[in-house]
């Protein structure tokens, strides 16, 4: 973890229950106290929810926008942010080894605009905490709730204790699942400013750098997983 401003950028897990962001800020705190916590973007339909509200915002949490993570970061602050939403945290089960965030860049234009490295942050595990059997992309644009509601998802999801649950669960019971979490070396880019932020060909390399390294780590984690389970059962 580097000194000063820095974006996390993390995959996101398990629709609203997230467990694998509460045991990264447990172990933040651990290590470097209540200054070492960072705040976080959330997705701004969410966090405007009075009980999400009242649930996230005394943790650090505000609605995700670039002008709030900017001015966060140019007062020296750690800013965490999960550039796939709901397209990742909702993602189908046969997808929980993959980071998947679409088409969404504005967490590059974000760092290279406050010229902060990029921290990347992975977790295998935490998306086996429920079962999604399909994320419903296709009934959200039906039911138009990409332009109400600002979600590219409506899933179809198999969890305790809610059973079988058609659109965005409430937080769920978890399944039971072994959680690796990884932070990765910070990524700095040559080029940084206004300018490079306003450079979609730059902003797509920087893109494919993170994206790539994050899923090899998620790869490698679940594949520990998998050994660890093998050797168990021997």
């Amino acid at each position: 973890m580097p000194a000063g401003p820095a974006l996390l950028v993390a995959n996101h897990n398990a629709a609203l229950l997230m467990p694998d962001l509460f045991i990264l800020g447990i172990a933040l705190y651990e290590r470097f106290g209540l200054a070492g916590l960072p705040y976080g973007l959330g997705h701004s339909t969410g966090v405007s929810l009075p009980i999400l509200r009242t649930l996230f915002q005394p943790l650090g949490t505000v609605p995700g926008c670039q002008e709030r993570g900017r001015r966060l970061l140019e007062r020296g602050e750690k800013v965490l942010v999960c550039p796939g939403g709901e397209l990742d945290s909702m993602r189908p089960f046969r997808k929980r080894h993959r980071v998947v965030f679409g088409a969404r860049r504005g967490y590059v234009r974000l760092a290279l605009r406050a010229g902060v490295p990029i921290v990347p942050v992975v977790s295998a595990g935490a998306h086996e905490t429920l079962i999604v059997l399909d994320d419903g992309q296709w009934l959200a644009r039906l039911l138009r709730l990409d332009r109400a509601l600002n979600l590219k998802t409506w899933p179809l999801v198999l969890c305790l204790p809610w059973g079988l649950w058609l659109g965005v669960p409430p937080p769920h019971l978890p399944l039971r699942t072994r959680i690796r979490t990884e932070v990765l070396e910070p990524i700095r880019f040559e080029r940084q400013g206004a300018e490079a932020a306003n450079d979609p060909v730059w902003v797509e390399a920087c893109h494919r750098q993170v994206h790539g390294a994050m899923e090899a780590a998620l790869q490698r984690l679940a594949a520990a997983e998998r050994r660890t389970k093998g050797e168990r059962w021997r």
